[in-house]
Formats: structure tokens, sequence, C-alpha cells
């Protein structure tokens, strides 16, 4: 199933509490709850002014319709081609 990287513009992230990234994690739960077992969230990285998160989803649309019902805003939505690592060079 395809990866997809979703980087959201959120000024402030970076100083968003614990309990401010627990009630977003929780909504986002929710919200793929409801949505089926199709789409999952793997994880997110939590920077400055933007959230970058990795889902398995079986498209786009998907992906757009889990941020319309969390309302969370998508700056951009773009599909892994390949994954690398150290590993990668040898």
């Amino acid at each position: 199933m395809p990866k997809y990287v979703i980087e959201r513009e959120i000024p402030g992230a970076g100083k968003l509490s614990a309990e401010e990234l627990k009630a977003i994690s929780q909504t986002s739960c929710d919200v793929l709850e409801n949505l089926g077992p199709k789409i999952n969230w793997v994880h997110s990285y939590v920077t400055g002014d933007k959230i970058y998160c990795v889902y398995i989803s079986p498209n786009k649309s998907l992906i757009e319709e889990h941020a319309k019902q969390g309302k969370f805003p998508i700056s951009s939505i773009s599909e892994v081609a390949s994954v690398i690592d150290p590993i990668t060079a040898e």
C-alpha cells in the first residue's frame, strides 16, 4: 500500500505542549477509527512551524478526508517513491 508524507503548516507547532499534542493525536486516532482500517498513521515529526506526518493509505483522497474530518491543515501530500538510509549506501 502506498506511503505518504503530509506537510501541515501550523505556526508555533514546535511550542505545542505535551497535552496539546496528545489532544491532536487523540483527534487523529478517532477520525482514523471512523474511516476504517485502510488508512494508518505511522508517526509525525513536529518542527518549528510544521508537522510532517507519515501515513499508509490506498490514495490521497482518504488522507484528505481524514484532514477534513479532523480539521487538520494540509500544505502538501507527497507519495513516497523510495526510502533510503545509511544501509542503502552499503
